[in-house]
This record gives C-alpha cells, structure tokens and sequence, in this order.
C-alpha cells in the first residue's frame, strides 16, 4: 500500500528542476529515455517509487528500481541514466540530501546496544538496499507534508529524522553511520575528495593527499579505493573529464583550450581520455551538446 501511494505522490509533486518547499527533498519525474550522463552523486537518499536507474561508479554498476533505494555518503563522480522511461510509464523517485550533524546527532542520541555493532574493513561510497516497510511509510508521510504547508514546517524535519533513523539502523547503516562519526575513515576520504576535487588541475602527489586526510599512504589509498571504486588519480581524471564536458557545452569550438584549463598540457592526451570517457572525440562530443534540444537536468542518483 505504502508504494502504490508513494508512486501517486511522487507523481503529483515532481516538478522539471525536482525541487520542493521541504529543504533537502527533491522529486523527480523522468518521462523518456536518454544516454547515460555524467553528474556527481551528492551525499544522498535516493528512493526509487517506479522504474529503475542504472548507476556507474569506476568499474562497478548499481541498479535500483521501485522499492529500492541507494545510497552515497560521498560526493562521487558517477554516470547513470533511467532504465526504460516513457510517458505512460515514467520514472519516479525521491531524493534526500544526507546531513551529518543530523546523523551525528541521531547517533548521541542512541542508546546502548540501539545501533549494530560497527563491522571491519573500508566500506564503499555507493550501495543499494531494498527499502523497508517502515522506510517507505516515512517517505509517504513526508511527500504528504507537501500539501500540508501549515504542519510542514513543524513535522518535515521530524520524518526526516525518522527516515535517517531507518538507514542508520538498516543494512546500509555502517556507511550512513560514518558519515556522523568526525574521525571515521569516510570522513577522511570524504576530505581527499574534496581537495582532490577544488584542486583537480593540480598534479599532486597522493603522499600529500593521505597526509591531507589524516592517513598513511598505504591505509589511504585502500580505502579511498574502496570508498570510490578508483584510484585518486583516476578520480582526478573523472572530475576533469566531468568539468571538460561542461565547458564544452558552452565553449564547443574552443576544445584545445578547454583541455587545458581542466589541467591537460597534452591536447592528444585529453582527446584520448575524453573519447574513451564518452565514447566520441571531444570535438564531436561538444557538436552534439550544441545541436541537443537541451534535456532537464535531474540531479536525483
């Protein structure tokens, strides 16, 4: 029941740019198939209510589709699509950006033996879960809070907070956990990522980053893999990548010089890397960004 009337809500309230007068929640309606494109993730809850979405993060792939729902508790390049939209049977789903001091908090607030006990070894940035019963009734409580503008205010942050409790305490939890902890080692890597990600024309040393992110080489270098699915410096390639794609969208005749202000000195080398990014040339990419009709961007993982 919680689905079929999650599926209606989602309908009613999704608009083009997805957002929605409840801070954090956006909601999203995908009417047609498109390619796969290249966005960062954010730190979020996204909720599948009908359809499926394909992710990829380095060499791994994730799908999720209605009930499920993914997680990324670090902000990743990633590059994904909808499975199969079309107007008479379109995708929809939520997201819910992750705060952690709101997790931070929910975690003081636990009592003794509340939370699971915490498991060994890095844990990835990404992971899909089936949603539970109770996950999906906060969900709908919290969609219906959008026709309800008197209690919103009031009540929103409160199911928000009942929602983070059920990622918290499900079989996600170890990875929405860390995400509250100040010294965990995803907030380390979440601290490389973003240096990595302010500074990506910057060559750098990742002895520097580790030192950076409070880590010895060797431990930093594991976990930031198994926290990305990629090396730093192919991380580094990803956001420069990502960035060119944008600059070409609006720059389209100037590919050597966009090359070079995302940090490639060799025109050849960012061609190369460009082309087995995105499959096409640069050159051919930024013609076909330029003739595009100019799809709504939906920032929903």
């Amino acid at each position: 029941m919680s689905l079929g009337e999650f599926r209606t809500l989602v309908a009613r309230h999704a608009r083009p740019d997805t957002t929605t007068p409840i801070e954090g929640l956006q909601v999203a309606k995908v009417e047609r198939p498109a390619q796969p494109s290249a966005s960062m993730s954010g730190t979020v809850l996204a909720l599948i209510a009908q359809g499926a979405k394909r992710l990829a993060l380095g060499d791994r792939v994730y799908e999720y589709r209605a009930g499920q729902y993914l997680i990324a508790s670090v902000d990743l390049p990633v590059t994904g699509h909808f499975v199969g939209a079309s107007p008479e049977h379109p995708a929809l789903g939520i997201g819910l950006t992750l705060q952690p001091d709101a997790i931070a908090e929910l975690l003081l607030r636990a009592g003794p033996g509340d939370l699971p006990r915490p498991g060994t070894g890095a844990l990835p940035g990404i992971a899909v879960s089936d949603a539970p019963a109770e996950m999906l009734d906060a969900a709908v409580r919290l969609l219906r809070l959008l026709d309800q503008p008197r209690d919103r205010t009031v009540l929103a942050p409160l199911v928000i907070r009942e929602i983070l409790w059920r990622l918290i305490t499900g079989p996600q939890g170890g990875i929405v956990r860390q995400l509250g902890l100040a010294d965990s080692s995803l907030t380390h890597v979440a601290r490389a990522v973003r240096w990595i990600r302010d500074n990506y024309r910057r060559p750098f040393r990742v002895e520097d980053v580790a030192q950076l992110a409070g880590m010895s080489a060797s431990a930093f270098y594991r976990n930031f893999q198994a926290v990305t699915a990629m090396s730093p410096i192919q991380f580094q390639k990803q956001i420069r990548l990502q960035e060119a794609r944008l600059l070409l969208a609006t720059h389209p005749t100037d590919v050597a010089r966009v090359g070079h202000r995302v940090g490639y000195d060799s025109a050849s080398q960012f061609s190369r890397e460009y082309r087995r990014q995105f499959g096409v040339p640069p050159s051919q990419d930024a013609a076909r960004l330029r003739d595009a009709a100019g799809p709504v961007t939906v920032t929903l993982p």
